[in-house]
């Protein structure tokens, strides 16, 4: 699977949300100011290339549909950042997070007892 542009991961936001839909239906979503029409059509056009989404034509209206689910995404997207940031270690991301004090007592109280569920 392919990692996404930041705009390409903005668009199939908007399509997980919706489900399906129309380049009208994304643009309504995205913020002020609007991109044009032409492209938001053709990021879509590229994700459907790339093998994210599908479509149903109705003449020349296409609706668009995810077909890679967004935890499929997810799961990818975090195992590309464990290898490329933090050597294949989850006890490196912790680190980190105790390190820059980005994780509290309390969430790593909470961490040990998710582990030690899982441990059972």
């Amino acid at each position: 699977m392919e990692t996404l542009t930041k705009t390409e991961e903005k668009i199939m936001q908007i399509l997980w949300k919706l489900k399906h839909g129309f380049v009208k239906d994304i643009i309504d979503i995205l913020p002020d100011p609007k991109p044009p029409y032409n492209t938001v059509s053709s990021i879509v056009r590229i994700l459907e290339k790339k093998g994210f989404v599908n479509y149903k034509a109705y003449g020349k209206t296409y609706e668009y549909y995810p077909i890679i689910s967004k935890l499929e995404y997810k799961k990818h997207s975090f195992k590309h950042f464990l290898s490329n940031y933090f050597d294949n270690s989850y006890e490196n991301v912790v680190s980190f997070m105790v390190q820059e004090n980005d994780l509290s007592e309390k969430e790593a109280l909470e961490i040990k007892n998710l582990i030690d569920t899982m441990s059972k």
